[in-house]
């Protein structure tokens, strides 16, 4: 089992009488059905849709003073706490940001627990494994207490991305993605049974109507990795925008229809000039140019 320190990850903590439907009536997840230690992964969206922070929402167990903990990442943070504050009104609700005393780790390839810190799944995909909150001085004690070897933070990417799991700020673009461009409706980030919250409306459509076109999939590459944010062309033609890539494995912003169109014209796809192959993941549902697995 493998554990990494998580430096781009902050904690945010929504507490108060009001804050669990504080919480339901603004996020993409269920919170109403969120139990003490099990985790939803969801988002709060602009009233047009889009993605203004992505998280992993946590409820802490009543012995350990209760409250929701949201794993997300440092860049994002102060805005989400900007947009609480400014949607909470007279909620009985306090929203604190604990990044400054609170890291987020993550451990994989294994099974384990630990009383160190505020420990669950990541509800993403099972091969993504645990996320802890601890306080950073206490992560070799937390991983040697799961029986852990604690990793530098790029083998968890290099994980990550082999698994074709978007990170914002990296794959999309915080205040320009749909959920579905991200792939949060493939991961469990969009409850199409909860009704309202903000944006609900927009997500839908696209949900019932299938009008996701672009989407952050999985490519492979050999040699150099493309540089982050390199256009990717089919000939003349732009369809996409290159993300994070590590170990010949990456993601990539892509239009699907003109990425199949290139395909089926023999069109080599070029990111920064390095040859990238889309690959399918195992977890998609979506249909994809060449329905190619991601295991190649």
């Amino acid at each position: 089992m493998k554990a990494a320190l998580l430096p781009d990850r902050g904690v945010v903590k929504v507490a108060g009488d009001d804050a669990r439907h504080f919480l339901h009536g603004l996020f993409s997840a269920d919170i109403l059905k969120l139990t003490a230690g099990a985790s939803r992964f969801g988002a709060l969206l602009s009233p047009q849709g889009k993605i203004i922070a992505d998280f992993i929402v946590v409820e802490a167990p009543a012995k350990d003073g209760g409250g929701f903990f949201l794993d997300i990442a440092r860049a994002a943070a102060t805005t989400l706490i900007g947009k609480l504050n400014l949607y909470k009104l007279r909620s009985r609700v306090i929203v604190e940001d604990l990044s400054a005393i609170l890291g987020v780790m993550a451990a994989w390839d294994g099974a384990g627990a630990t009383g160190y810190g505020l420990c669950y799944a990541d509800p993403r995909l099972p091969a993504l494994g645990l996320r802890m909150m601890v306080p950073p001085h206490l992560a070799a004690t937390a991983a040697a207490d799961l029986g852990a070897t604690l990793v530098a933070a790029s083998e968890y990417e290099a994980q990550r991305i082999a698994l074709g799991i978007p990170q914002g700020g990296l794959d999309f673009l915080y205040g320009d993605a749909f959920p579905h461009e991200a792939d949060m409706d493939q991961l469990g980030g969009v409850d199409f049974a909860k009704g309202c919250y903000v944006g609900q409306e927009v997500v839908s459509r696209m949900e019932h109507r299938g009008t996701a076109r672009t989407r952050a999939v999985p490519v492979r590459y050999d040699g150099a990795a493309p540089a982050v944010g390199a256009a990717v062309l089919a000939g003349e033609r732009q369809v996409g925008t290159m993300g994070s890539a590590a170990a010949g494995s990456g993601l990539a912003l892509l239009r699907l229809d003109r990425v199949a169109d290139a395909l089926s014209r023999g069109e080599q796809l070029l990111a920064g000039g390095v040859p990238i192959r889309p690959v399918k993941p195992d977890w998609a549902r979506f249909a994809f140019p060449g329905d190619s697995k991601a295991a190649e």
